[in-house]
């Protein structure tokens, strides 16, 4: 078998069988993250173009639920209500509507924590395996030469390689993701506090044009 190759491809053909299913499950952890970084970046884009639109008095976009909910909440008065208390209870019902939202697009989030935590570990445990095959065969062929130790040691090594790379794009994708919905939730806030005050009002909500840039 050649161990003198870096390649991907390679290091997994010179692997033994756990090292295989360790490498193997590692690149389906590194696929499904750059998915959910791909579906979160693209919820983090149309989320913040609708935010901005609607603070605009524009098209509110995918916030539809949570328009929709401020409008139903706005349709009848409850008896001896004051303007504030309606204020507040068409603001509680649509920010109830977009915690829901958020918290569904938000969905792959919780995954990204758990392969950025566990895919270490995984590539650990191929390390781990690789330096006992090592041993085994310095055992078994009672040679402690380069060429026996090698290719256990490759083998380990690649197994650490393949958990870093799932690991770290899983790491970066949910600190910014998490950081970009935490943004977005604060601009959704402020249109709801705006959206709210035009329903009891009946003014058209005001452009943020300068915040929203």
């Amino acid at each position: 078998m050649e161990y003198t190759s870096l390649s991907p491809v390679a290091m997994f053909a010179n692997a033994g069988p756990v090292g295989k299913v360790v490498m193997l499950t590692l690149v389906v952890a590194s696929v499904y993250t750059w998915v959910l970084i791909a579906l979160g970046s693209y919820s983090v884009v149309k989320i913040g173009k609708a935010a901005r639109s609607a603070r605009n008095g524009g098209d509110v976009g995918v916030l539809e639920p949570v328009a929709a909910a401020g409008s139903a909440a706005a349709s009848y008065d409850l008896p001896g209500e004051s303007i504030g208390e309606k204020r507040e209870r068409i603001a509680e019902l649509m920010s109830r509507t977009a915690r829901e939202f958020l918290t569904q697009e938000e969905g792959g989030l919780p995954n990204l924590a758990v392969i950025s935590s566990v895919a270490p570990f995984i590539g650990l445990f191929g390390t781990v395996w690789g330096i006992m095959t090592s041993f085994a065969g310095i055992a078994q062929s009672q040679d402690t030469s380069l060429a026996v130790v090698a290719p256990g040691i490759a083998e380990a090594l690649a197994a650490t390689a393949y958990g870093l790379a799932a690991a770290i794009p899983a790491s970066v994708g949910y600190n910014r993701i998490g950081a970009a919905f935490a943004r977005l939730g604060q601009q959704v806030s402020h249109y709801i506090e705006d959206a709210a005050l035009a329903h009891v009002t009946g003014r058209p909500v005001a452009s943020h044009k300068r915040e929203a840039a």
